[in-house]
């Protein structure tokens, strides 16, 4: 693993995945909802179990935004990746035939949580209400699914309006682990944060509590997968793709889950992210 960990940050670096990796080599990536030493460490185990289940040589490589994420699916820099909703939509949409192969047992009913700072005397609610006006709020990043795209769906359902005119400043963290940060900081009053990065950090005790604390959570929605270019057979033989899938969906060592966190995956389709497409048609994030 430290081979492929050693490469990972080499690329960090640079960005620069020609030359890393042989023609051979089976690349994948995920996008980086929390801090990048986290990433490396969960998916550099990730792809030694690949490697093994597959026979080809598997490397990872982080990458710095949700867009980049995107960029290299689509410039098949990475053959697979790890994506949110909104992620893997856009990534399937610029690679006709791509397919979204399988997603965690939790993602077909993946939740957002609000959060607050403990200076605004806001306490757990069922429904939305006025108290949150005039607050400064922060989403995670731009091209999130649980940290910018279903909240702002929410939120607009609640209130009416964009969040833009309900709120006196919003803006965007970059990922959940700085969302809970910036929020338990009093930098932002209010957060829209993935649940799961929430109740990890609650049950590790890495969230102070008595500074920040969960107000409102959103209805179930579908979420991340594991979404695979439609060319790999041609490129690492007949039935690649079916191997990768069995792989994922046989995953079940509860070290390698519990770094995502999920319970298993189950299968996944593209059908299964309509919803998530015509959200964000709708907000007019995608066209």
């Amino acid at each position: 693993m430290l081979k492929k960990l050693i490469g990972a940050v080499a690329i960090t670096a640079s960005f620069a995945f020609s030359g890393i990796a042989s023609a051979n080599t089976f690349v994948f990536t995920a996008i980086p909802d929390e801090d990048e030493t986290k990433l490396i460490e969960r998916f550099g185990v990730v792809a030694d179990y690949l490697e093994e289940q597959l026979g080809v040589e598997v490397r990872y490589i982080p990458v710095k935004s949700y867009a980049a994420a995107v960029s290299a699916f689509r410039n098949n820099q990475v053959q697979l990746a790890w994506f949110g909703g909104l992620s893997g939509v856009q990534a399937r949409l610029l690679v006709p035939g791509s397919e979204a192969l399988a997603q965690g047992t939790e993602d077909p009913d993946f939740k957002s949580y609000i959060i607050a700072h403990s200076s605004t005397g806001l306490e757990p609610m069922d429904q939305l209400n006025d108290e949150l006006r005039g607050k400064t709020f922060t989403f995670g990043s731009k091209g999130s699914t649980s940290g910018r795209l279903m909240p702002e769906y929410f939120l607009r359902e609640a209130y009416g309006e964009a969040p833009e005119s309900v709120f006196s400043r919003v803006g965007f963290s970059g990922n959940h682990t700085r969302t809970v940060r910036l929020v338990e900081a009093g930098t932002y009053e209010l957060g829209a944060v993935n649940y799961k990065v929430w109740d990890a950090g609650v049950a590790d005790g890495s969230i102070d509590q008595s500074k920040v604390q969960l107000i409102w959570k959103t209805p179930g929605y579908p979420d991340y997968q594991w979404t695979i270019r439609g060319d790999v057979d041609a490129t690492f033989g007949e039935g690649f793709k079916e191997k990768v899938r069995e792989a994922l969906l046989n995953m079940d060592d509860p070290d390698l889950l519990a770094s995502f966190p999920r319970g298993g995956f189950i299968p996944a389709s593209n059908d299964d992210y309509e919803v998530i497409r015509e959200t964000a048609e709708a907000l007019g994030i995608i066209d």
